[in-house]
């Protein structure tokens, strides 16, 4: 059933190729028919050899076609990401420090540098009388 339903599609494609083809020039379909030989040559070359595609599965459950085994270069790609992931957060986390720290300063000079004590900020008072309108 699979093998008639993947005959048809690919009678289907080729008519419509061919049909559009002539519409093309003459350097085009001699490129597409080079590449058409080479991947009837390649096809005829794989059933040929009845060695069967190795398929793996990683622990994430992602398939590895034509490899059974994963090299230590996947592995390592695998990890990059996450690497880079949480590399970034930590530097925006970093950041985010710095940036806090230097309000915290700047507040904490201006209130040293001001006439007021300390104590007067919390006077509630103190909050009212900054609310009311100067006239």
């Amino acid at each position: 059933m699979l093998d008639s339903l993947e005959s048809r599609f690919a009678l289907r494609v080729a008519s419509r190729l061919n049909e559009h083809s002539q519409a093309l020039g003459a350097d085009v379909n001699e490129r597409l028919r080079f590449a058409r030989e080479q991947a009837l040559a390649r096809a005829r070359l794989a059933r040929s050899s009845d060695l069967p595609v190795p398929v793996g599965i990683t622990q994430s459950g992602a398939a590895l076609l034509g490899q059974a085994r994963g090299g230590w270069w996947l592995r390592v790609a695998s990890i990059m990401p996450v690497f880079a992931l949480v590399g970034g957060l930590l530097m925006i986390q970093h950041w985010q420090d710095r940036n806090q720290i230097s309000v915290a300063a700047e507040i904490d000079s201006a209130l040293l540098a001001d006439d007021l004590p300390p104590k007067a900020y919390t006077d509630a008072g103190f909050v009212e009388f900054l609310k009311t309108p100067r006239e």
